[in-house]
């Protein structure tokens, strides 16, 4: 390989931080190798880079190697009988879904955007609207090939380099790149769910519903208005959807095929959703996202249900493209804290009030029910999370650094934890904190083993692990 490294001025999704890098493309596995040794040999770090959809600086290595995995984006194997399907790491769950649907199949876990890649879902064990259920999307990853920084290939499986599988798998790219992933797809009769949409007025019913919500239902998530406080603290809508058992649909073919799936480049047929962030950032304030939250809220008021296509329904960061922009030049943080059930509801009571007070409010809230896993850099609770995005500007980064470290606060407090693929206030102190002496230990006796010249590191790493 003749090693081609472009200086490039790389960004987060939320564009709120940036880093300079060599950014190199890599196609084939040989080449991740060629890579290692070269970064060996000029001193220089590496990280790998798939969709670049993290909301913090999991995917940049400022003054390092970046690698573009997007180049390594094959679907090399798909089993319609079994539902196994392989792909290089640089596969999007787009293609992904796109490719197993219309054979009655779904991906058993998948984020709220669908242009992820595998690689980078794996590294983070991503979890979806069905984590009390299902779990993470490492608990139905079959089998994965690396490249590890030593320059050898492994293959792990939870029967073959157990350790290896579980801590890959979470291990946020620090301990090797992964060249080929197999994954159990679910069987599906429909290519739509039906989804009961219904208001919950406090922070105690949004977290009651989706508690009790959860057992009878295949997937349950929950909008928060963050931006109402007093006895409104807390209210917002539930969505609960369910997948139609064999004989539901009339025309499951039809229901399948990818014209009904996939999301319309187009308002009422006429308006290109492509230049509708523009007109979405005048609204992009405390004032506007108020009356964006209080319009929605009174619109969810009526209890309904409806059936909607499997795409509409997991991919609503997909709906507006580019809509990250319309927070402006500075961009956006979204911090995501994962609370036990027996502390959620004082720990975010607490943080929203605090968000109030600092005149920073959250501008989108989103709620999930988990469970818990055993992969090693573990972010699950038996809990909830909930995410909220913050608007950043050059006169409140400061501020606002400062008050989501008082929420670490909060949330250590309450035995909760963070989701590194987007927190990007947290610090090595909190990491230990929450992740335990032990955990980290174990961490880094793996890299020790894995990566003995210390090649792989990120922004990410840096700030957590010290």
């Amino acid at each position: 390989m003749n090693i081609t490294k472009s200086f490039t001025q790389l960004e987060n999704f939320g564009h709120s931080h940036s880093a300079p890098a060599y950014f190199i493309k890599v196609n084939i596995p040989e080449e991740i190798a060629e890579v290692f040794a070269h970064a060996q040999k000029t001193g220089l770090k590496i990280t790998a880079r798939g969709a670049g959809r993290s909301y913090n600086d999991a995917a940049l290595s400022g003054g390092g190697i970046v690698l573009d995995m997007r180049g390594m984006n094959a679907i090399t194997r798909w089993d319609k009988s079994t539902g196994l399907i392989t792909a290089q790491p640089g596969v999007t769950l787009e293609q992904v879904w796109q490719k197993v649907e219309p054979d009655g199949w779904w991906p058993p876990v998948v984020s709220g955007t669908m242009r992820t890649t595998l690689g980078g879902c794996l590294s983070a064990n991503i979890h979806g609207k069905n984590n009390f259920k299902m779990g993470t999307i490492g608990e139905h990853v079959v089998e994965f090939t690396a490249t590890l920084p030593t320059g050898a290939e492994v293959t792990c499986s939870p029967q073959k380099n157990a350790d290896l599988f579980y801590s890959l798998i979470s291990g946020l790219g620090m301990l090797g790149i992964f060249t080929s992933i197999t994954l159990q797809m679910k069987r599906i009769h429909s290519g739509l769910v039906t989804v009961d949409a219904l208001p919950v007025h406090n922070l105690h019913e949004h977290i009651s519903a989706l508690l009790d919500g959860a057992p009878h239902n295949d997937y349950i998530v929950g909008w928060m208005d963050t931006l109402n406080g007093g006895k409104n603290l807390g209210r917002g809508q539930i969505h609960a959807a369910r997948y139609l058992h064999e004989g539901e649909d009339p025309d499951p073919q039809k229901t399948m095929k990818l014209e009904n799936q996939v999301l319309p480049p187009y308002i009422f047929g006429l308006f290109p959703k492509s230049i509708l962030y523009m007109f979405m950032r005048p609204f992009a304030n405390n004032l506007g996202w108020w009356g964006v939250n209080t319009a929605k809220y009174i619109a969810s008021l009526r209890t309904h249900t409806f059936r909607q296509p499997h795409a509409a329904f997991h991919f609503l960061l997909d709906y507006v493209p580019n809509w990250e922009l319309s927070y402006g030049r500075g961009g956006l943080i979204q911090y995501q804290s994962f609370i036990p059930k027996e502390t959620a509801e004082s720990a975010w009571s607490e943080m929203l009030k605090l968000s109030f007070k600092s005149r920073l409010p959250s501008y989108l809230g989103v709620t999930k029910r988990h469970r818990p896993d055993k992969f090693l850099l573990t972010h699950a609770v038996d809990g909830f999370s909930l995410a909220m995005d913050f608007k950043v500007t050059d006169r409140n980064r400061v501020r606002l650094s400062a008050m989501l470290q008082e929420f670490d606060k909060i949330v250590l407090q309450a035995g909760g934890r963070f989701y590194f693929a987007k927190n990007s206030e947290t610090t090595a102190d909190t990491t230990l904190a929450f992740y335990g002496k032990e955990t980290v230990a174990k961490f880094m006796k793996l890299k020790k083993r894995c990566d003995p010249h210390g090649l792989l590191e990120s922004d990410l790493s840096k700030r957590i692990f010290g």
